[in-house]
């Protein structure tokens, strides 16, 4: 039992700060420190996942931090496109997707860890004005144009794909390209990541639950110490300078990028 309340406080510390790698450390998690197999697995992690990130998107939106409608979108998009996802994974040897994943993991793990660094005078702003999803300075909302709303749309499809093939939230997707994309803070994109995954996940649990899921002692108590953990994450992201953040986020991309190869 008390395995299960430490992997759920660090995996949902780990989403509250991050906004993503939830689902994806969340499945070896159980497997290796509970001892269960995928198939027992994957369902308990998105349970636990969905919850902590509602509660995470509930808190986001209370501050004012969730860009709903953004969210929203790239939910729609990424549902579409999740059978898609699902119709590739079985067309393709696991071990590659598996692979492949960990390379896109750990070139996103750069980038971030690249993006941390102070930017040099004169660059930032140009740099900013040149994102094709921009917030306005009066009212802190995405400025809605036709480039704009293709790139969300764009980042949830993407999303969607990955999670149909590897059952994951698409946190660690969605985190990075709205990085590069757009010129929120990490504060908004982390918010706005966990809202998507709540979506997605309350999806695909509502499924499971009507097909007559039913969990463990341990394993409900791994779901409610991972949404005590990202309301501890939560708490403490404002207090984490945004350049942290990254470099918190590119450490959890090299983890993900860990477990791919692990579990291939």
């Amino acid at each position: 039992m008390a395995t299960a309340l430490w992997l759920g406080l660090c995996i949902g510390a780990s989403l509250g700060l991050t906004g993503a790698g939830g689902g994806i450390l969340a499945v070896p998690a159980l497997m290796f420190g509970l001892h269960m197999s995928l198939a027992q697995a994957a369902p308990v992690a998105l349970i636990a996942v969905g919850a902590a990130s509602a509660v995470g998107a509930i808190q986001g939106l209370r501050s004012g931090l969730v860009r709903y409608k953004a969210a929203l979108l790239m939910a729609i998009t990424g549902a579409v496109t999740a059978p898609l996802g699902l119709a590739l994974a079985r067309q393709i040897p696991a071990s590659w997707l598996s692979l492949g994943f960990a390379a896109v993991m750990m070139l996103v793990a750069v980038r971030m860890a690249r993006q941390s660094r102070p930017a040099r005078a004169g660059l930032a702003p140009a740099a900013d004005r040149n994102k094709a999803c921009r917030l306005s300075a009066e009212t802190g909302r995405f400025i809605w144009t036709g480039r704009a709303a293709v790139t969300l749309g764009s980042i949830g499809a993407v999303a969607g794909i990955c999670t149909g093939m590897l059952g994951v939230g698409g946190g660690f997707i969605i985190v990075p390209a709205l990085t590069y994309f757009s010129d929120a803070r990490m504060h908004n994109i982390v918010s706005t990541s966990l809202m998507v995954i709540a979506f997605v996940s309350a999806v695909t649990v509502g499924s499971a639950v009507m097909r007559g899921l039913s969990l463990t002692d341990a394993q409900w108590l791994f779901i409610a110490a991972a949404t005590v953990g990202m309301m501890l994450g939560r708490m403490a992201a404002p207090l984490v300078p945004q350049p942290v953040l990254q470099r918190v986020f590119a450490a959890v991309c090299v983890a993900v990028a860990g477990v791919l190869i692990l579990r291939t």
